[in-house]
């Protein structure tokens, strides 16, 4: 996959283990509250970075996130604090579970999810990809158009259809049934008129964006400024990219634009990871999205293992504790 990598000469382990980070869609409110209230580490890397999140935003990802008024069930859209929600969340369950001595030998980040796995695998530092994803949440909210996603549950094919080309912008891929558009907010409703009159199965994403479309797009200038004022620096870990289907040890200028405004192509980005032999799949994401497409993906004789932690269930800790056991066995 990708630069000629080679499991001895990245020194990975036979099994290598793949943190998965998702982007937006997977968040809502609640998620990892079981773990911020009972897991020491993961309260205090929320804690220190809510303060920063604060300084640059004005706003308390951590009191909006946990809010006793707010049900798992409300859309949580408001892009301010779902970026840095989605990525606090994520960041921090890694670095619980790198304390207890789980390491990624590859991280894969899809769209958004692309700044946490970076993070974690060294690229930049936490504090620099937070304020880049807060950044890139301003520019979004000022300058693109109003919009949304739709999960669809069908053959990516259909895609094709006038009513999806012409009114909306592939998103993504996930598996063999099941893909995304991206469309603004006046199209969507008419898009799912015609999903529900033939019985195609479908869900609206709780965005309010288009993200992966080009309704985004006067957002680049400004957030790309901001990327170029701090750089990367190679990574420790290799990154599976879910837009370029390769695993990156260098992030080329605009990359963490490129992720977020092209398809997501997490099918064939799976399929690649699978040709280099089992792995062990730690989907690290707030709902467990990942790895639930990636049982859809993957063949019947893959000896691949997949564990979520975080689901909209609750049962955080005894999901770490399974997964924790399950490695270490």
């Amino acid at each position: 996959m990708g630069e000629g990598l080679r499991r001895a000469e990245c020194g990975m382990s036979a099994i290598p283990t793949v943190f998965m980070f998702s982007g937006q869609g997977s968040q809502y409110f609640q998620m990892g509250r079981e773990l911020f209230e009972k897991n020491a580490l993961f309260r205090s890397w929320m804690v220190r970075l809510d303060d920063l999140a604060q300084q640059l935003s004005g706003a308390s990802v951590v009191d909006a996130l946990y809010s006793n008024e707010r049900g798992k069930a409300e859309p949580f859209d408001r892009t301010l604090l779902t970026h840095p929600a989605i990525f606090m969340v994520e960041y921090c369950l890694a670095q619980v579970l790198i304390h207890h001595g789980l390491r990624p030998d590859f991280v894969l980040g899809a769209s958004l999810g692309a700044f946490a796995a970076a993070a974690v695998a060294g690229f930049l530092e936490v504090e620099m990809a937070l304020e880049g994803v807060i950044r890139q949440a301003i520019a979004l909210e000022e300058r693109s158009e109003r919009g949304g996603m739709i999960a669809i549950l069908h053959d990516p094919a259909l895609y094709s259809e006038e009513f999806l080309r012409e009114q909306s912008e592939l998103a993504g891929v996930n598996f063999c049934t099941h893909f995304v558009v991206s469309a603004r907010s006046r199209e969507l409703e008419e898009i799912e008129a015609v999903l529900r009159r033939r019985s195609i199965d479908y869900q609206r994403l709780p965005v309010s964006l288009p993200f992966h479309s080009r309704w985004i797009d006067n957002a680049k200038v400004p957030f790309e400024s901001f990327m170029r004022s701090i750089g990367c620096r190679p990574g420790r870990v290799p990154l599976v990219c879910c837009e370029q289907t390769a695993a990156l040890t260098d992030l080329a200028d605009g990359y963490f634009w490129t992720v977020v405004r092209r398809p997501i192509r997490f099918r064939e980005a799976a399929a690649g990871l699978e040709q280099w032999g089992a792995c062990r799949y730690i989907d690290v994401g707030p709902a467990g999205t990942l790895a639930t497409f990636l049982k859809y993906t993957m063949s019947p004789s893959s000896r691949s293992v997949i564990c979520a932690i975080l689901t909209p269930y609750g049962l955080d800790q005894r999901n770490l504790a399974a997964t924790l056991a399950a490695v270490n066995n």
